[in-house]
């Protein structure tokens, strides 16, 4: 670390993320606009293809044909024990800096249900037995090439196991644990979600093995290089900021993201009197990126440029309470120069409109307006309701 931190405040910040995340000038392909941003977030299938559309005059064929042709982009269990879609490089490294670490506690909580709230009753040595039903599953997999969840269940029974949670509360579900291997099996990196059945928007997705979808295993990656290397990504593509920041992108311990950033480059930002770090390289831009032109965008929901930021004040202003929900995911939001000025939803007639919650002057307006157009074109006869539903998107939606 240098002992005088340099001085990168919030609008060099922001010029960087309109740069960097193509915002201020469009992406050339999805595989390109992916490798970027280092990951999409696939909780919702809609944030995949807008967050492409968001930056290019990509098509969901396109998108599509990154993902389920060239193989090219693989939708993989990643940091924070979330679904994400990402390079085939990039999943190799999140899945040693990241995904093994939520394997071993999923394992361990599964082992625990099945012990304790196996229904009509608890399975004995369930370590044992559940390391059967997770190999079974995988050889039927293997065999079948590709498979919807309720398929496999015809070749391996085990997997109709079921588990009795939150017993005696008025919450109280039972059901079996097919999801959950299968869930082991991604969290492993052995197995893969292709293409779903019906359109884009749907979640009911063929599974593979990784091999028969990629043809070879994920590259494999130290866990320790693998830190290293992510958080050196993550600082190109979302620094300079806080460690924290990385942290909880991440979902790394302090011991884990302090061992990976003593193995870079890096020196201390001063952000506004907020102490950060950066790679550096990234320092002799510390004056504002090449100038862009204004720029507008419209984000979709649980979009990967808020969502790479848990201290969000620098872009986001005092906007948290419409434009997020209760447990931190952002719906639709609107974007000027860098930072979020209002949010957008879709009506039921397919219309996109927003409002505004920020001064941006005509001009801005007039081209958040034409984006708004434009994404009503792109939608079509397509109908897209978030996931994870915000306040001013439900109040937009229902207007």
């Amino acid at each position: 670390m240098s002992p005088k931190p340099v001085k990168i405040g919030a609008a060099q910040r922001r010029a960087r993320l309109g740069v960097r995340h193509h915002l201020a000038a469009p992406g050339p392909s999805p595989e390109e606009i992916t490798a970027s941003l280092l990951a999409l977030h696939a909780t919702d299938p809609a944030t995949v293809y807008l967050t492409v559309a968001a930056r290019s005059p990509g098509t969901v064929p396109d998108v599509e044909r990154a993902l389920y042709e060239d193989r090219a982009l693989v939708r993989m269990l990643g940091m924070r024990r979330t679904v994400f879609v990402f390079d085939v490089e990039t999943a190799g490294i999140v899945q040693a800096a990241c995904t093994d670490d939520v394997a071993v506690k999923e394992h361990r909580h599964l082992v625990k249900h099945l012990t304790e709230l196996g229904h009509p009753e608890p399975v004995a040595d369930a370590e044992a037995w559940l390391a059967e039903v997770v190999e079974s599953a995988a050889r039927a997999l293997g065999k079948r090439g590709a498979a919807f969840a309720q398929d496999l269940t015809a070749d391996e029974p085990r997997l109709k196991q079921q588990l009795r949670m939150a017993p005696g509360k008025p919450y109280e579900s039972v059901g079996a644990i097919t999801s959950r291997v299968l869930f082991l099996l991604a969290a492993t990196g052995r197995a893969v979600r292709g293409r779903p059945r019906g359109s884009w928007l749907s979640t009911q997705y063929r599974w593979s093995t990784i091999e028969g979808w990629l043809g070879s295993a994920l590259p494999e990656w130290q866990a320790e290089d693998a830190r290293a290397e992510l958080a050196k990504r993550w600082l190109r593509a979302f620094g300079p900021a806080p460690v924290t920041d990385l942290r909880w992108w991440t979902g790394w311990t302090a011991a884990q993201a302090k061992k990976a950033l003593a193995r870079l480059d890096v020196v201390e930002a001063d952000l506004d009197g907020q102490q950060g770090i950066v790679l550096a390289d990234d320092v002799d831009d510390t004056a504002p990126v090449a100038e862009q032109p204004p720029w507008v965008a419209l984000l979709p929901a649980l979009d990967p440029t808020p969502m790479g930021w848990s201290d969000r004040g620098w872009y986001l202003g005092e906007h948290k309470e419409a434009l997020f929900d209760r447990t931190g995911n952002i719906g639709p939001s609107v974007w000027s120069d860098g930072r979020i000025v209002g949010g957008w939803a879709q009506r039921p007639g397919g219309e996109v409109v927003f409002r505004l919650l920020s001064g941006v002057g005509a001009e801005a307006e007039a081209a958040i307006g034409a984006e708004a157009d434009r994404l009503t074109r792109w939608l079509g006869e397509t109908r897209v309701t978030p996931k994870f539903r915000t306040p001013l998107e439900r109040e937009l939606a229902s207007s």
